[in-house]
């Protein structure tokens, strides 16, 4: 055995290990000589030398086009084997070029990202695409964004009221043609109120000394502020408001508030259907709920409202009525009804006028005072169509109104509702 290993490797070993050497020759010859061809998608496209002013629709602010390419490669295989679209870019130069010009991709606008690949040496051949590439006005602009109403749900112990302003702009540049038609129609920011948590909430309703008015406004980080707009770039982009016009979520304390005022209830006669239900003919009959007075009926069991503030139902206690449809239902089906607020717009400019004077909270001071009237209006009016009574913390106060020949019979329903 020993003999034999001896014979194999190191009899005549010189002429063995040239033969060795040889043959590693020609392998790596061979290797490096080897070609194949690779389609390769989504390659990244750059221009670059645009004259002043101009651009190309789909450039991001890189200078990258939103299109990408797919080019059909000849080489050496071994390159191209491990060869894929993010070690790659193609350039193309805009210098001297019309407004419209076709591009024939070449060898010298193919720029490889990745520095151990030497395209000169193992690209032989390029099957490009032709493509039109037009150049147009690069303008600014402010386009508008709405702010919708926030997905999610509020911390516990508080209750969404409002967000404002509802509407900002963003400066943006871009193409001519994509500019004016991002113009026309509005880009759409949504918050989540369960990225919001109730110690934030807690701390600053403190701050903002809110125990009076129960309000809490959580102004919105700048890292929210960002919108996505792929046509005009490839990242976020940012929105800044003013001071006076700082973005908020408004919330408020969800606790229960007593009403302190009897409420009214009253008939409301469609006039498609006086003829059999009228005044004459439908009167609401008083009973252990709705008492009757020199012909006004109340409701005087103790209410509460909730998320709102005291002022509010200061203003508007006496002023809310209960209206009940006078419309044909079948038996045993309850009429329709519904909370009013009688003389709004005075209502409304009395709790705006006693505002606007407020200073405690230094967010309202620093609005304008046209910003400040039109918040505090707004906020007037989200009270309004949210605006609810209870019983207690967990009953909600509703009513059931029946026809009972002559006379609307009307009494309280019980409905049980699981506190936020």
């Amino acid at each position: 055995m020993k003999t034999l290993l001896h014979k194999i490797f190191v009899s005549n070993w010189q002429r063995k290990a040239v033969a060795l050497l040889l043959g590693m020759i020609v392998w790596l010859v061979v290797n490096h000589s080897l070609t194949t061809t690779k389609t390769i998608n989504n390659i990244a496209v750059r221009v670059i030398n645009l004259p002043i002013g101009k651009t190309i629709e789909g450039m991001q602010s890189n200078g990258k086009l939103s299109k990408k390419l797919t080019l059909t490669l000849v080489g050496n295989s071994k390159v191209l084997e491990d060869l894929h679209s993010n070690d790659l870019e193609i350039v193309i130069d805009a210098m001297d070029k019309p407004e419209q010009w076709t591009n024939m991709i070449s060898k010298k606008n193919l720029v490889s990202l990745n520095p151990e690949i030497d395209l000169g040496s193992s690209i032989s051949r390029i099957y490009p695409p032709n493509f039109v590439l037009r150049m147009t006005n690069l303008i600014t602009e402010e386009i508008p964004v709405s702010i919708t109403r926030p997905i999610g749900e509020a911390p516990r112990g508080y209750q969404f009221l409002d967000v404002w302003p509802y509407q900002l702009t963003v400066k943006v540049s871009g193409p001519e043609e994509v500019i004016r038609r991002l113009k026309l129609k509005e880009q759409k920011l949504t918050f989540n109120l369960s990225d919001i948590s109730r110690a934030q909430l807690d701390t600053l309703s403190i701050h903002q000394n809110a125990g009076q008015s129960g309000v809490v406004s959580f102004l919105v980080p700048d890292q929210w502020k960002q919108i996505q707009i792929p046509l005009l770039s490839d990242t976020p982009i940012e929105i800044h408001d003013t001071p006076d016009q700082a973005l908020r979520i408004d919330f408020v304390r969800y606790s229960l508030t007593p009403l302190d005022s009897a409420l009214t209830v009253s008939m409301f006669y469609p006039p498609q259907y006086s003829t059999s239900l009228n005044p004459l003919s439908l009167q609401i009959r008083p009973s252990h709920l709705v008492q009757e007075h020199l012909g006004i009926f109340t409701i005087n069991t103790p209410l509460y409202a909730k998320g709102t503030d005291r002022l509010f139902l200061q203003v508007v206690k006496d002023w809310i009525q209960i209206v009940v449809v006078a419309a044909p239902k079948t038996t045993n089906q309850s009429l329709e009804w519904s909370l009013q607020f009688i003389d709004s717009p005075q209502l409304e400019n009395e709790y705006v006028t006693t505002l606007m004077s407020d200073v405690s909270d230094e967010h309202i001071r620093s609005m304008r005072p046209s910003l400040r009237e039109e918040y505090l209006r707004n906020r007037f009016r989200s009270y309004m169509n949210r605006f609810e009574l209870f019983r207690s913390e967990d009953k909600r106060f509703n009513l059931e109104a029946l026809i009972n020949g002559e006379f609307v019979d009307i009494e309280e329903e019980i409905e049980t509702i699981k506190a936020p």
